[in-house]
């Protein structure tokens, strides 16, 4: 069953506008990788150095599989520098209400 990822980061201020630019770059592979349906960026109307990916997958397998793959490739740690606190990621299945 697909899930939603919402992975939050919060960028240092002055480094936000550098972290969008690197998203659009590297969100190019996200997208293309095995089990990403979607990934969305969002930007907070009251805090542009606050952003949230929404993500679709077709399981958090997937998503883990893919993570890992971030992590060996050290685009996590490159990620890190340009925040001001760790980010956050939640896993949300879709229910029937």
């Amino acid at each position: 069953m697909a899930i939603t990822v919402m992975l939050e980061v919060q960028a240092q201020p002055e480094k936000a506008a550098e972290l969008k630019q690197v998203f659009k770059e590297i969100l190019v592979d996200t997208r293309a990788y095995d089990g990403c349906i979607s990934v969305e960026v969002t930007e907070n109307q009251d805090d542009t150095a606050n952003l949230v990916l929404l993500e679709k997958w077709q399981s958090r397998a997937h998503y883990e599989k893919y993570f890992a793959w971030r992590v060996e490739s050290g685009a996590i740690d490159t990620l890190g520098t340009f925040l001001a606190q760790p980010p956050s990621i939640r896993y949300y299945d879709t229910i029937d209400a």
